[in-house]
């Protein structure tokens, strides 16, 4: 019976001296264990922030790709709109150079026009150089030449007959036409205020006739071209004086033949500018 609880005592205690070491080494794996593991989290923790990081990269990166495309679209509007309005600006240019060059034209023609009228004005002047200021005048108003007659070289007063003084200065008159057949003639008769009391029913039939037996002697007498000339009557209603005085009235009654070159290239001209 002793023998027995011997032995099983140092069995006992042999067990217990061998169950020491593992217990060391279970618990130092169990420590290295828990590193590992904290080690991986930290790690996973690091991924997951990285992954997040990635993502928003992700997001930055597809917003920029937007913001690309959206001025990409926008630059191929103002391409567009560039184009556009370098094709207006193109057009705008030609449109000026266009009236530019019409401007230089009419200038061109208006020049022209100034010339003759200037040359038409020394031919009539010299023509009629043998004259008294009190009888004729010749200068230019308007653009045009006008010849201003006096009642006293012309007509007996409150007569359309033209006397011979008269006809002499209408014949030097009519050389200057017929030499210069790009003239064109307005005949005006003006008269006073004064009412008429001869076989004339008033100063509108006085003034017309002087105009008319004007226009008849140039044509049948002298021979200038009838189609190059209109006759009218203006009666008391455009005086170049006051009807107040007698002075004022004999400058009033006149007869004024109106020249100036044809402007039909210039009427052309302005007709093409206009409908431009």
């Amino acid at each position: 019976m002793k023998k027995i609880n011997y032995a099983l005592l140092i069995a006992l205690a042999l067990g217990l001296m061998n169950s020491c070491v593992p217990t060391r080494k279970y618990k130092t794996s169990q420590n290295e264990l828990q590193s590992v593991r904290n080690d991986s989290a930290n790690l996973a923790g690091k991924v997951n922030e990285l992954q997040s990081t990635v993502a928003l990269l992700k997001q930055q990166i597809s917003d920029l790709n937007s913001k690309v495309a959206d001025l990409s679209n926008k630059a191929g509007v103002l391409s567009t709109d560039a184009a556009n309005k370098q094709s207006q600006l193109t057009k705008s240019q030609q449109e000026l150079a266009n009236q530019q060059k019409r401007l230089e034209q009419l200038q061109a023609l208006m020049d022209q026009q100034k010339k003759a009228t200037d040359e038409i004005r020394k031919k009539m002047a010299d023509a009629l150089v043998g004259f008294n200021s009190n009888e004729l005048s010749v200068a230019i108003k308007n653009g045009k030449v006008y010849v201003s007659l006096q009642e006293n070289l012309l007509f007996p007063s409150g007569s359309a007959v033209v006397n011979p003084k008269g006809k002499e200065a209408l014949g030097k008159l009519a050389e200057v036409l017929n030499a210069n057949t790009d003239i064109t003639v307005d005949i005006e008769g003006h008269t006073d205020s004064i009412p008429i009391r001869t076989r004339y029913k008033d100063n509108w039939d006085l003034s017309t006739a002087r105009a008319v037996s004007i226009v008849r002697i140039l044509t049948t007498d002298y021979k200038v071209d009838p189609v190059r000339i209109i006759a009218s009557g203006h009666s008391q209603y455009d005086p170049v004086q006051t009807n107040s005085t007698a002075e004022g009235r004999a400058l009033n009654r006149r007869t004024e033949i109106i020249l100036s070159p044809k402007l039909d290239e210039l009427f052309k001209l302005l007709e093409t500018s206009n409908s431009n």
